[in-house]
């Protein structure tokens, strides 16, 4: 039985405590010898549109892959996740391969659908609602990253299962990734499970060209993040002195998201100077790949098994399974 519910906020002033973080943030990030941005602040909701159209790139063969195998295997995953479920999604975005999985539940008692970008999951959680009235939709706007409470809802769940898909957990360095799984297996209890998406190991040019697109959307989605900086933070980026690079560093196996500095340059922000010399970087993404086993590895020292995975004929992209047993 599920008993916790949302906790009210006890901030007088939400928006002004958000600002404070966000400015903290990347702060933070900026005054290191490496600097870099977290990339969670990607989205706000021009970033959410601009990853939306990245997912429909040629290049951008993750999203596309994973779509062929929800298409393909919903059913199974949802039989996997069983009957009466609360489902809750991390990253939830758009929610496009989450009707997939609607689709192949059995008589789901929720989904709640997470996401850090508040307007963005609103519309999409109105719209789900529509489409889908015999479940109960019941959006919660947080940082995933960080414990939250879970909802009550009309019904009592069976088990409380995540959806995370789009290999978002390549984001986080592995000890990172370590932590959330660990907070996953909290989250939804013994009897729980994980159904998650993870990128494959593959050749460079591959990866390099999913993160670097001919069209430029990419590259526009990386800088959005410092027009988001400007018009919250009230600083001064110049965008035009900054470039998109993106790079697979086979040691680490991830893609590295950078934005670079075009020339010397100083930048006003919270009352700093932030200086830049030509040529240096701000981090902005890391994309970890894995191998299945590699993934299982880090997945079973936080108590998650796996007991199915997905991958299409070309081994490009994983959807994996994993049961709670504790």
């Amino acid at each position: 039985m599920i008993h916790s519910t949302i906790k009210p906020s006890t901030t007088k002033n939400p928006e002004s405590e958000s600002r404070r973080v966000f400015l903290d943030d990347v702060l933070a990030g900026l005054r290191r010898s490496s600097k870099q941005l977290p990339c969670k602040y990607f989205y706000d909701e021009r970033g959410s549109i601009l990853f939306d159209r990245i997912c429909e790139l040629d290049e951008y063969y993750l999203t596309r892959t994973e779509l062929e195998l929800m298409e393909r295997f919903a059913p199974e995953m949802g039989e996997r996740l069983g009957p009466g479920v609360m489902l809750v999604e991390y990253g939830s975005g758009s929610s496009v391969k989450t009707r997939y999985l609607l689709d192949g539940l059995t008589s789901p008692a929720a989904y709640v659908p997470v996401d850090i970008s508040g307007e963005h999951l609103r519309r999409t959680a109105r719209e789900l609602a529509c489409d889908y009235p015999g479940i109960e939709i019941r959006p919660i706007s947080t940082d995933f990253t960080k414990p939250f409470a879970l909802p009550r809802t009309a019904r009592v769940p069976s088990q409380v299962s995540v959806y995370f898909p789009g290999s978002t957990i390549g984001n986080f360095l592995p000890d990172q990734a370590a932590v959330l799984l660990r907070r996953i297996v909290d989250l939804c209890g013994a009897g729980g499970g994980l159904l998650i998406g993870i990128d494959l190991k593959k050749d460079a040019s591959i990866l390099e060209a999913a993160y670097d697109d001919r069209l430029g959307v990419t590259a526009e989605f990386n800088l959005n993040l410092l027009v988001r900086i400007n018009r919250e933070l009230g600083a001064n980026f110049d965008l035009a002195a900054f470039s998109h690079r993106a790079t697979y560093n086979r040691d680490l196996g991830r893609v590295e998201l950078y934005l670079v500095s075009r020339k010397p340059q100083r930048v006003l922000l919270g009352g700093e100077t932030i200086s830049f010399a030509e040529g240096e970087a701000i981090c902005t993404e890391y994309s970890h790949k894995y191998t299945v086993a590699e993934f299982s590895a880090i997945a079973a020292s936080e108590g998650l098994t796996l007991d199915r995975e997905w991958t299409d004929e070309g081994r490009n992209f994983a959807i994996l399974h994993f049961s709670i047993d504790e």
